[in-house]
């Protein structure tokens, strides 16, 4: 028995056994399939290039109109619970413009082209890149929420004092709505559709979020209890008092950290579904 390359029988990078003058192909073992970890930072920072170089004018588009909200109203809201929902509520829109509604279309628009078909090829976890999609369009939001809570504090006279939450506030609150965005473009048959499900999720999020949770009706309200960003909103809201209830805080965080967990679960499932499709 001898073994020759397999390149002299068919150009191929495995090996060839002569066994009784018979050539068998003995197919070379695979790569071990990378980690969690290292493959979750490789494709959050490829991401992150990808959204810093295409996805800044859209994020002035989203502080913006976040601050626009807020001077608008400010013709009707003075003062008091009103206008800490109503500045907590616009900085969590930023957060929902980009990590919800453009990461449904991202989501949707790779589906359609076949561009799942190439992280399908890769030997990375699924949740490797559900999850580093989901916090690179998270982080790029923090320049234009903390510009958004620092000018809303500002124009309603609020403190600043214990800004130093959206530490908290956004990454939570990311991960949540990053988790639902990600799942409806996964979930959605036509990128179209993706597209329209991020723009109802961004809508929601805005007239659900921004407005003072007393102004809504009742059955609004307990929709209002299942949007991912409610909590960070009200966690947010909270910290605008003199003496913040820190244990109430820290309580509203804990439930959306929990919704964020949820979130990118289901949207790591809606990936794998829709890889082997």
């Amino acid at each position: 028995m001898s073994i020759v390359p397999a390149e002299a029988v068919s150009g191929k990078t495995s090996q060839v056994r002569v066994e009784s003058g018979v050539a068998a192909i003995v197919a070379a073992p695979l790569a071990p399939r990378a980690r969690l970890l290292p493959a979750l930072g490789a494709v959050y920072r490829a991401q992150l290039s990808r959204a810093r170089v295409a996805r800044i004018p859209l994020l002035f588009v989203a502080t913006f109109q976040s601050i626009g909200i807020m001077v608008l109203m400010r013709g009707v809201v003075d003062g008091g619970d009103e206008a800490r929902a109503v500045v907590a509520g616009s900085s969590v829109l930023v957060v929902a413009f980009v990590a919800l509604n453009l990461l449904a279309q991202y989501f949707g628009q790779l589906r359609a082209g076949g561009g799942l078909d190439h992280y399908a090829t890769l030997p990375v976890p699924p949740a490797a890149v559900v999850l580093g999609a989901a916090g690179a369009y998270a982080s790029f939001t923090v320049p234009g929420t903390v510009v958004t809570a620092i000018a809303g504090s500002v124009l309603f006279q609020l403190p600043l004092t214990h800004l130093w939450v959206l530490a908290a506030v956004i990454p939570l609150s990311g991960a949540a709505l990053a988790g639902l965005g990600a799942a409806l473009g996964l979930l959605a048959p036509r990128q179209e559709l993706a597209t329209l499900l991020g723009q109802l999720g961004m809508s929601a999020a805005l007239l659900l979020g921004v407005l003072p949770a007393d102004r809504l009706p009742g059955p609004i309200s307990y929709a209002r209890d299942l949007l991912p960003s409610t909590y960070g909103v009200e966690a947010l809201a909270k910290t605008f008092d003199a003496r913040p209830d820190w244990a109430v805080v820290g309580l509203d965080l804990a439930v959306c950290a929990a919704v964020g967990v949820v979130s990118l679960t289901v949207a790591t499932w809606a990936y794998r579904r829709a890889a082997v499709r």
